[in-house]
């Protein structure tokens, strides 16, 4: 019989195709379904299996600072597993009963505060006696309870964000997920303090804002910045961004919402222990120079710097304004994940302490901002240098014997510094050449830009010739500000490329 006439179907590229039947493949079962393609590679239960596995080695990593003895102390500073966790339950009496502001001086923000409280009372529920008068071992073991409870909270916060970042990342979802989920400072610096629950939360407005939800947004920044005074300098640059699209009721209703959030949260605490909510703002106002700051180096260095507060102010300030100038230089509006990177760096350059978990503020931005494997490994590698570094300078390890200067605390400080201020100016120079921007070179324009997303231009300075001419040479041109349709602009040039890929499910 004669063979019936075949037509060949083409094939999708996106779909995973099956394999050759190899006589090794038929042994274990045959080959790959049409179905068994990069989603159950690249899918969402395998970010989470690995956001799992970098946890499981921060506790490993952590578990060599457990005391269970209160005779036998453990160094935590030398052993580089320090965590404040246990050391503030016992120190600031929590161990004995005491309420967080109350009648425990705390010096962290309210919800971090209650966060804390709450870990507190769960570990009230779960058999532990906190009283006055326990023998050592008895805070001993209440104060691991705790720990123990803490770390599984914090835990739930860190999948939050790598789950939020999924949803972020746009058709780059995969490496801006993964770069937070196996990222090298969360397994070292994860369980230093609480600060991954002020890190989810901003993740979480960042998210809201993304989805086209201001008033959302706003609750969720008021309670990042009751949890953590760094992300209200996100707000800035979101108003500059708002305003060159004309977009300022967005922001406002924002605002108003994050204002409204972060007083609710506030006011119990403030009306129940004025002083207990002051402490906060009073500890960080008369703080010194402190570990990890270039201010502190200079001190070491015998150049000490009087009134560093005022000096890291004016830097700030300063630097703001060339962040302002960026926004609206910019030949495109820059994308929200990059302006928020650079003000948090910018704020973490210039801030007179440096303490190793705050690496994880910056670390879910730098994968918005810019999610490329070299700038993650750069930005990891300096930020554990300094992590090994801060801890031999504390344990007296780094010091040399003839009781020169510790140059290697030093040089891990600037090494940190310079490293920030490299993926500043990477960041910055994409925002001024858009057409580089890897995120966008998928034709996209800010997957969390919310209602910027594909929003006209309104408002631009631009360098522009005489002429009005955007050709015309650099020397011949003046800064102009104005609407951008009278500005002569040509049309936006197209993406360099555009690659398929799976939008996140």
């Amino acid at each position: 019989m004669a063979s019936m006439p075949t037509a060949s179907v083409p094939t999708d590229p996106r779909v995973a195709q099956p394999a050759s039947s190899h006589p090794l493949l038929r042994r274990i079962g045959g080959p790959m379904g049409t179905h068994a393609g990069s989603r159950l590679i690249l899918g969402p239960a395998v970010l989470l299996l690995l956001a799992t596995m970098s946890w499981l080695v921060l506790m490993v990593h952590q578990s060599s600072c457990r005391q269970t003895d209160p005779a036998k102390p453990v160094n935590a500073i030398a052993r580089m597993c320090y965590t404040d966790i246990p050391v503030l339950y016992q120190a600031r009496g929590l161990s004995e009963g005491k309420a967080v502001f109350v009648t425990a001086p705390f010096e962290y923000p309210v919800l971090t505060g209650g966060f804390v409280d709450v870990a507190r009372r769960i570990t009230d529920v779960l058999g532990v006696k906190a009283a006055p008068g326990l023998t050592g071992q008895e805070i001993l073991s209440n104060a691991d309870i705790f720990y123990s409870v803490c770390a599984v909270m914090l835990f739930g916060c860190f999948i939050a964000i790598v789950v939020l970042h999924r949803y972020m990342g746009g058709s780059r979802w995969w490496p801006t997920a993964l770069m937070v989920a196996v990222a090298p400072v969360v397994m070292a610096e994860g369980l230093i303090n609480w600060d991954l629950f002020a890190v989810a939360l901003t993740a979480a407005a960042l998210f809201a804002w993304a989805k086209k939800y201001p008033y959302v947004s706003g609750v969720f920044f008021g309670l990042a910045v009751a949890a953590k005074l760094y992300p209200v300098f996100i707000l800035g640059p979101l108003l500059l961004l708002c305003l060159r699209s004309r977009r300022v009721r967005d922001f406002v209703h924002l605002l108003v919402a994050a204002v409204v959030s972060w007083v609710l949260i506030n006011a119990p605490v403030f009306l129940a222990s004025p002083s207990g909510w002051l402490y906060f703002w009073q500890f960080n106002v008369d703080r010194g120079a402190d570990l990890g700051s270039i201010w502190y180096v200079l001190s070491l260095a015998g150049f000490p710097v009087s009134s560093p507060g005022v000096w890291s102010f004016l830097l700030m300030f300063l630097g703001c304004l060339g962040i302002a100038a960026l926004v609206f230089l910019a030949p495109r509006r820059p994308r929200v994940g990059q302006v928020a990177f650079l003000v948090i760096a910018l704020f973490l350059v210039v801030n007179k302490v440096y303490s190793p978990q705050y690496a994880l503020w910056l670390l879910p931005l730098l994968a918005l901002a810019r999610p490329t494997w070299r700038e993650w490994a750069i930005f990891n590698g300096a930020e554990l240098l300094y992590y090994f570094a801060i801890w031999g300078h504390l344990a007296g390890t780094l010091h040399p014997g003839d009781g020169s200067p510790d140059g290697v605390y030093w040089a891990a400080v600037f090494l940190r510094i310079g490293a920030s201020a490299y993926l500043m100016a990477v960041v910055a120079t994409d925002m001024l050449h858009p057409e580089e921007d890897i995120v966008r070179e998928d034709g996209v324009d800010d997957p969390i830009g919310g209602v910027l997303d594909g929003a006209s231009e309104a408002w631009s300075l631009r360098l522009v010739g005489a002429s009005a001419s955007v050709d015309a040479p650099a020397a011949s041109r003046s800064v102009v500000y104005g609407p951008v349709e009278t500005l002569g602009d040509e049309p936006p040039a197209p993406p360099r490329r555009a690659l398929v890929d799976d939008p996140p499910a």
